[in-house]
Formats: C-alpha cells, structure tokens, sequence
C-alpha cells in the first residue's frame, strides 16, 4: 500500500510489515494511515480470512515515533485510532509477530491483535510515563483485561520492559519462537485459523471480544444476532457437506 508499510499474501493469509527499520518501526502518520488502508481493502476481500501484524528489521515496533510527534505529525487515523489500528481493529483474526521491541504504541498494536506469537528475545513494555505521556491507545484498558490486575499496574506505571517469557508466563503471549522465528510461528498460526469458514472467524472473534460488557440477561440473544446468520451460510452448508463427503471445505466467505 505504501513504502511505509508492505502488504504481502501467503495463501488467504495477508501480512502487513511496517517498514521503518531505521527508526525501529516507529508509527509516523503514513505508518497509521497505510495499515488503516491495508486492512479497509482486505477486510473486504473474502479470499483473505487472517492477517499477521510485524515489522521489519528485527523489531515489531518502538512505539510512536517522537520526533514525528514534536513537528505535529500526529500517527492516528480517525475512526481506526493509533497506527491505523488500536482504536478499531479488524474483524478478521490478527496475529502479531513480534521481533525485538514492542514498547509503548507498538505493544499497544500487538494488544489489539487477537494472538501473540514472540520471538525469546522480544522485549514488551509501556514506558509512556517515564516520557510524560499516558499510553492512550487502549494499552492501559486493555492489559488489565487480560492479565492479573497488579502485573498490569506494575507494567504500566514502572514503565519497565518485560521479555516475552514473562507475558507467555502469564498468557498474553501465545508462542515464543526462536529468535528471529516469529513472523514464522506466526504465520503457521494464522494459517491454522485461516483454514476455518470466514464468517464464523469473524462472528466468533466478534461475540469473544463484545461479550465481556454484556449482562448475563442479554448474553445469548446478542450473541444469536450475531452468530445465527452465521448457521444459515452457504459456507454452513458446505462445512457439512464436506464432513460428509469426506474432503476438505471450499469457503466463499458467504
């Protein structure tokens, strides 16, 4: 889509690479507005069922670029938020590989993702308030969310990084891989959640993370609004023609 960010395809995988080594991958506005672009055309494309988040150069991401930030050049897209992402992530499956760093804004990208895979020598942290900023991009919302209350609180007011062995410890991050390995893992990973239907990636994705704000009294009818197009699917239909017929499914995505 963009020098800054490379969009490739592996089967009906997509991978986006930021592609600012020099600067540690850090998000500038063309970083933001590139991944906001990507994933408006994939997430339409019905032949693309996952997508893998990394960075080039050996490193996920340092966070927002600085230097970008003191000249105005403000890395948030409206409506997608922090690096074309955080704000409103895609409804298709994102795996992120993370290489190196992943501190402030780029552990807050990795956050939004759905899976975590992370080579032994990644680094994660937010170390916003040791630069006067808060980490505004969903990370102090959505770390707590997802590991022990006071990991969560030390992570982010110690603004300390932590290795990828101590967030696998406590189950934010999925794999590890070898150094190096990552964008690997993480696509055998995502090519493992590809190969299910579409619309029941997306739906399941959707009910997981709208779920955790809905009462006990409305869980199931917001979940059949969402799930139950899902069982009247052409792709419904082929799931079980295919376990009859013995053969692997062929998804349309409809």
């Amino acid at each position: 889509m963009s020098d800054e960010v490379l969009v490739e395809e592996s089967g009906n995988v997509a991978i986006l690479t930021i592609n600012r080594p020099k600067a540690r991958n850090a998000v500038n506005g063309a970083v933001a507005r590139g991944i906001a672009a990507a994933l408006d055309e994939l997430d339409t494309r019905p032949e693309i069922s996952a997508y893998v988040l990394t960075g080039a150069g050996g490193t996920f991401c340092a966070g927002m670029d600085l230097k970008g930030f003191l000249s105005g050049d403000f890395p948030v897209v409206e409506g997608r938020g922090f690096g074309g992402l955080t704000e409103s992530p895609p409804k298709k499956p994102l795996v992120a590989a993370v290489e190196g760093y992943a501190l402030a804004g780029g552990f807050e990208m990795a956050l939004a993702c759905d899976v975590i895979v992370a080579s032994s020598a990644a680094t994660f942290g937010l170390p916003e308030p040791r630069r006067g900023l808060v980490a505004g991009a969903g990370g102090i919302m959505r770390l707590p969310r997802r590991i022990p209350y006071h990991v969560a609180m030390e992570i982010a007011l110690t603004g300390d990084h932590y290795p990828a062995s101590r967030l696998y410890e406590l189950g934010l991050v999925n794999r590890v891989t070898e150094p190096g390995a990552a964008l690997e893992g993480a696509l055998e990973l995502a090519g493992k959640i590809a190969g299910n239907a579409p619309l029941a990636l997306a739906a399941t994705k959707q009910v997981i993370i709208e779920s955790q704000d809905w009462s006990r009294e409305e869980m199931f009818k917001k979940q059949g609004a969402i799930i139950n197009p899902v069982f009247g699917s052409k792709d419904a239909m082929e799931g079980a023609a295919a376990f009859a017929e013995k053969r692997a499914p062929r998804w349309k995505g409809e």
